[in-house]
């Protein structure tokens, strides 16, 4: 009798896996069969002596590992530098919009402009006023809206600015009324910086290679 596939068999049970073929034969042919009994036997206490061997020693690479590490994850740094720039810019935005707000209520609460300007249009100087000044609180609270805005406020920023010089060199504004543009072109600019920021930026084949930092 072949004793190859029953050995196999005894190897199989030994590791836990199929026998391949009845228990009950196995076990009759290894009644029988004293070379595969021996043979069983010897393979069982190489098993065992396998399975209770200790691991052999490995040296802790713990702290090398935790050394070799960044002090700080990729870009984490850039990340903290970009929310701290952006809340700057929303805190300036919100402060130019309350200043817009505090020069257009005179005009509208009680009609009085400079230059003795006609109620009505004091009253529509002040509206338009009030509503930049909304616009500068807007994007403070929710940057992504710069985009939005930046058309409306850069129009008329430019072209008051380009009046506002000519009606200085001809002496048709004081430099005082003058100088309270500065607040209208300096929450534009800050506008457009916000926008320029909040841009989705793409690789060389157009894929986006970050996301815009929520709002």
């Amino acid at each position: 009798m072949q004793c190859a596939p029953f050995r196999e068999a005894a190897s199989a049970r030994l590791d836990g896996e199929p026998l391949g073929m009845s228990a009950v034969d196995l076990d009759r042919h290894l009644a029988a069969c004293p070379d595969c009994t021996g043979w069983v036997r010897a393979a069982g206490q190489v098993t065992r002596r396998a399975r209770l061997a200790p691991a052999p020693p490995v040296p802790d690479l713990t702290a090398a590992v935790l050394a070799a590490l960044p002090q700080s994850l990729p870009g984490a740094a850039a990340a903290a530098r970009t929310r701290l720039v952006l809340s700057a810019l929303r805190l300036a935005l919100l402060a130019a919009g309350v200043g817009q707000a505090g020069l257009a209520w005179p005009a509208l609460a009680s009609g009085s402009a400079a230059m003795s300007a006609p109620v009505h249009m004091a009253h529509e100087t002040g509206a338009w006023n009030l509503a930049v000044a909304a616009a500068f609180v807007a994007v403070a609270a929710l940057p992504r809206l710069a985009a939005g805005a930046l058309p409306l406020l850069a129009t008329f920023t430019v072209l008051l600015t380009v009046t506002t010089v000519r009606d200085l060199q001809a002496g048709h504004v004081h430099a005082d009324r003058a100088t309270a543009h500065l607040l209208l072109l300096a929450g534009a600019v800050l506008v457009a910086v916000v926008a320029w920021r909040q841009r989705p930026r793409r690789g060389p084949a157009g894929v986006p290679v970050g996301e815009r930092v929520p709002a």
